[in-house]
């Protein structure tokens, strides 16, 4: 059975760009006979709020939309990441990392170059080399660190290529190494979109992760992760994502109009909002 997911997180109100994302998912599970699953993605408590929560859920329903009940809220299951984090210590593939985002920039001016993935610039590898003794050091001294993925000993316990179907695209082989040493637990919180989501998709059944293209070299690294992890292998299908009539991307840092407003202020109805999404 085909189980699809939406997962916001609450960090302001949905606008038209969640609503395609939602409806896209939703349809693909309704035209199944399948499920579809609402996730609210709350990993980070000082911008995340319940009255956007709520916000969700006033909204997808207002559109129409239903969802498997309870609905899972990652703020409730942070030690399912631990644990995970964890396992992943264990086996040596992760490390610690000291680096400000200025000694990042720093060490990038002073080598002259810096490699670079479809995502912008990767990890230069800073706090990599440190000796047991040295991050030792770091840590007992109270310097805040996360743990970054060590991607080269990741990829030695791989046999063989790893692969994972778009629905949009066909059969891809993952190239994780596109990412670089990516950050799976960050230095205030004990977890990363990351390592969180893919244990949810995992935990939750699902089989279609429906999102936007944006999101598209995420997913190299969740097919990694979730051969390190031994979790199950889903499809995936990236969609275009909504834009402006300027043709920037519909998003909460953008202010783009929210569904609130539409419905609220300009008396829209979910039809005029399907219209607009040309769903």
């Amino acid at each position: 059975m085909i189980v699809t997911r939406f997962a916001p997180s609450p960090t302001g109100r949905l606008h038209v760009g969640h609503a395609y994302s939602a409806l896209f998912a939703y349809r693909m599970a309704q035209e199944a006979g399948g499920k579809f699953i609402l996730r609210i993605e709350d990993i980070d408590p000082v911008r995340c709020h319940k009255e956007f929560e709520h916000g969700i859920y006033e909204d997808l329903g207002w559109l129409g939309l239903d969802w498997e009940k309870p609905v899972r809220r990652q703020s409730d299951h942070m030690d399912e990441y631990s644990t995970a984090l964890t396992k992943l210590q264990n086996r040596g593939l992760l490390y610690p990392c000291f680096c400000t985002r200025k000694d990042i920039r720093e060490e990038v001016e002073r080598s002259g170059h810096a490699p670079h993935g479809p995502e912008g610039l990767l990890y230069p590898g800073l706090c990599k080399g440190l000796s047991d003794d040295e991050r030792a050091a770091k840590i007992a001294s109270g310097i805040p660190y996360a743990f970054r993925l060590d991607l080269d000993k990741a990829l030695q316990e791989i046999k063989g290529p790893l692969t994972w179907v778009d629905r949009a695209r066909g059969e891809q082989i993952a190239t994780p190494e596109i990412l670089g040493d990516a950050v799976l637990a960050r230095k205030d919180i004990q977890t990363s979109y990351h390592l969180s989501v893919t244990i949810d998709d995992h935990v939750q059944g699902v089989t279609v992760v429906t999102r936007g293209d944006d999101l598209f070299y995420a997913s190299h690294l969740h097919r990694l992760l979730q051969e390190l992890l031994g979790l199950n292998v889903p499809e995936w299908h990236h969609h275009p994502f909504l834009t402006d009539e300027d043709g920037e991307r519909l998003a909460k840092r953008n202010h783009a109009i929210t569904i609130q407003h539409y419905r609220e202020a300009e008396g829209k109805t979910p039809q005029d909002i399907m219209e607009m999404i040309g769903l």
